[in-house]
Parts: structure tokens; sequence; C-alpha cells
């Protein structure tokens, strides 16, 4: 009889070297170990008994590894199953994955990396269970409950949050600059196997071009000038844990490429290395862009478009979810109070309430966080008012497509019987300072939404504030 408190795991292979081979592995590791060669076989052992996991080839003699993970599915077994696919087969390692698959590996199997990834699919014991409706408030993680408010919209993205973290497969958050982006990645992290393990943060768009290689995968000593020591990368850094690319749709097409390869491989070169080094860890990336258009457009990887868009999560914009304001803000004034060593934690009015709900926020979460942020500063009481919030009157919530159509060209600021400038860069750079400082007035020096309302990225919008030598508060948050 198996032994109960030992984690046993069905191997699935016809090849009897490579089924010996894995068998090995893992009994070496302390697993318990159930063997099958063919689909039948391995349907016939999961009738019989429950496992911790399910380690099976994508090509059987009667089948596939996806009418394991199918049968699986339809019974609602918890069993994570990882599949091995062969070498180059990204359609099928992609399929697999939407398909329900904890993770995969490509042959040949590096045992380096099959033995972590069974670490991480056994580390906690059986999967979760499964649920597809909303989690209720009481059984949330922390991870899950620092999403606030109750719409629709929050509720299927916690969902698709827990549906998700229960496999390594990678994720793409796509939504506004300001909608909590990374908060959603925190918590597809810190909802799954890996929630102990690191999660690190990287914004691609604020990384020189130059040093994007350096700065992901590392670099030996000597590499460049500079380089005076051995320096991991955000891969390496990564171990175990969750890689977060913010911006993503930032990366120039060179670095696409040498991404795309770290993903395919698992293993990064540091910049002066041999050799290649194996990673193990989880992918989530983010952007503001539509990549489909992107990839269109020749600007982004059509190759890395598809192994990056595995599940794609969309984070609404909050004038999508209103009805949450009431519980963002509190949660907001809780912990800029707690900041602060306000106490107790101021609260909204009603007629603060009504003036927030009235306002399209195009900057976001962010966007009223710097609000609250400035009103709680500026507000003597525990109560705060509608005066006490600086919003911008109705005309700042013009769409900005409308807004380019009714302002004048350029060259109406330069009336037909006026001399012709002398320096047309310089000119040109006037009125390009001009239009930014109106932008940046109007919505409070918040570079997100002011970019936004010109149709600017946050990158390109800091990008001219450099150029111009425009400053703005300090701490404003905007990005």
């Amino acid at each position: 009889m198996p032994n109960p408190q030992a984690a046993r795991l069905l191997v699935i292979d016809d090849e009897p070297d490579l089924r010996t081979l894995y068998e090995l592995t893992l009994l070496r590791e302390g697993y318990e170990l159930a063997s099958a060669g063919t689909v039948a076989e391995a349907l016939q052992l999961l009738q019989a008994e429950r496992f911790i996991a399910v380690i099976s080839d994508m090509r059987l003699p009667d089948g596939s590894g996806l009418d394991v993970l199918a049968w699986l599915e339809r019974e609602q077994r918890s069993e994570r199953v990882i599949v091995i696919t062969a070498h180059g087969s990204a359609e099928n390692a992609v399929e697999a994955l939407k398909a329900g698959a904890f993770d995969y590996l490509t042959k040949p199997v590096d045992l380096r990396q099959f033995r972590g990834v069974v670490a991480t699919a056994t580390g906690r014991g059986a999967a979760p269970a499964r649920r597809d409706a909303p989690v209720p408030a009481a059984s949330r993680s922390p991870a899950l409950a620092r999403l606030a408010g109750e719409s629709e919209a929050m509720q299927q993205v916690r969902a698709l949050i827990d549906k998700v973290s229960r496999s390594m497969a990678p994720v793409l958050l796509q939504g506004e600059s300001g909608t909590g982006k990374e908060l959603v990645a925190r918590a597809v992290h810190g909802q799954g196997p890996r929630a102990g393990a690191p999660f690190v943060a990287v914004n691609c768009g604020a990384i020189p071009e130059h040093l994007l290689e350096a700065e992901f995968f590392g670099y030996r000593k000597g590499a460049f000038t500079g380089a005076a020591e051995d320096r991991e990368g955000f891969f390496q850094a990564a171990e175990g844990g969750t890689l977060f690319l913010d911006e993503i749709g930032d990366l120039p097409l060179a670095m696409q490429s040498k991404l795309l390869r770290a993903i395919q491989e698992r293993s990064v070169r540091p910049v002066g290395a041999v050799a290649e080094t194996p990673v193990n860890l989880r992918l989530v990336s983010a952007t503001h862009k539509d990549l489909a258009a992107e990839v269109a457009a020749g600007r982004f990887r059509q190759d890395l478009f598809y192994r990056l868009n595995v599940i794609p999560i969309r984070v609404p914009p909050l004038r999508e979810r209103l009805q949450d304001l009431d519980d963002i803000a509190q949660a907001l004034l809780a912990r800029i109070a707690g900041d602060a060593g306000v106490n107790p934690v101021p609260r909204l009015h009603a007629s603060a309430l009504d003036r927030l709900r009235a306002y399209a926020f195009p900057g976001n979460v962010r966007e009223l966080e710097n609000v609250l942020h400035r009103a709680l500063a500026l507000c003597g009481g525990n109560m705060l008012q509608a005066e006490d919030l600086d919003l911008p009157d109705a005309q700042g919530l013009t769409p900005a497509p409308q807004q380019a159509a009714q302002e004048p060209a350029a060259t109406a600021l330069l009336p037909a019987d006026a001399p012709l400038p002398r320096d047309l860069a310089v000119y040109l750079d006037g009125v390009e300072r001009g239009i930014l400082e109106r932008a940046l007035t109007a919505h409070r020096f918040n570079r997100t939404a002011a970019g936004a309302s010109l149709g600017l990225s946050l990158r390109q919008m800091r990008y001219r504030m450099a150029r111009l030598g425009i400053g703005g508060p300090e701490g404003d948050g905007g990005g």
C-alpha cells in the first residue's frame, strides 16, 4: 500500500528509457511513484487513486497529454499536471497551459529544472480547490483582499486570479495606466504556490535600452567598463518566484528577441558569460498598449506576444467600476493615514463621494490616490468634504481625441502676417512646452493623467518633460 504521508506522483511516457530516468530522479527526491505508458493506462490508474501531481509526455501512442488534462478537468480533480513537449514545440506548450497544465518542460529535459518544477508543483500539498465562482470576502487570501471593491468587474478579476494561481502559465495584464496592474500581479503571485518566494517587479519603460540585457540577465566581472564584480539580473533575483514585467510593450525589438529566448529555453546568459544559467520562475507581464495592434504595426514580436498572452486578464479602469469608489477610497485613506501617523482614519462625506463619482479619473486609481493624499494633507478634520477634493471641473473630462480635434493646429499659433521664427526648433519647443504645462496644470501635475489627455504614454511624457526642462512638485506620485 502507498504511504499516505509521501507525495505520490504519476509518470506517463511511452519511452521506457525516459520513464526510467524520470522515475529514478524522483525516487531520489523521496517521491512515491506510479507509471503508465499510454493514456488508457494512465486513466485506469487515475480512476483507482488520487495523486499529488501528474507528469505526462505530450505525445502518447493512443492520444496526448491533453487527453489526460481534459479528463482531469471533467472530473474536477486537483492533480497538478506537468506536460513534457518536444523541443521547439511552442504551440504545444501554450496549448497545454491554456488547457490547465500547471507547467511544462521541453525535451531534452534538464533534470535540475525537472526537479524544481516538480518541487513547486508538490510544495503545498494538493492543489487548491477549483473555484470559478466569485471568491467570498471571508475566504480571500491577503493578496486578494488588497484588491478593494465588490463590483462585477472586480469579482471577475479575482475569480480569474484564483483560477490561474494553480498553474505556472504566463499571465498578461492589460489595462490603462494607474489601474493597479502591479497589485493584480502581486495577487497572482500571493495566491499561488510561489507566494513565499521572491516577487520582482520591473518597469521595462524606465530602463535605458543599452542597459536592458545586463539588468535582465546580469553580467560577469569585466564584461564591460564598470563591471567590477559579478551581478545577478532580474531573472536570477526572481528564482523560484515571480518576475513581473510592467510596460512590456515598451521593450525594443532587439530585447524582445532575447526575452523570447529566455522564456523558451528557461535559461539566461549573463553578459560576458559563456554558459547559460537555468531559471525557474513564473512570468507575469503588463501593458497599457494594445499588443495585438503593436504586432500588426511591426513594433512587437508576434511569437513573443503568443508566449506572453497565455492567460490574459483585463484590469478595468476606475470609471467602469465607480461603485467601488467608496471601498477603494477608504482603503487608500487607511494606508495614507497610516503612513502619516494620522489616527483615526478620516472618512469621506457623502458630498465628497458624490463629487468623486462625477469625475472620470483618466489617471485611474493612481490619480484617486493623489487626490486623497492632497485632501488629507490639507484637511484639518476627520471628515473629508467635497470642497477638500482638488478636482478639475467638467471641462477636464473631455476625452483626448475630442480635445485634439477642437484645439487649433500648431501653425495657427503663428499669425499669417507674423514674421517667421529665426529658429524653428526653439519655437516649436516653446509651443510644446506650453501645451505640456497646460495639461500638467489641468491634472495637478499627475504625469500619467496629463499624458493620457494628450495621447502620450507615461514614458513619452517623462521624456518630453526631461527634454524641455519641465519640473513638477516633489512626490506628485503621477508615475
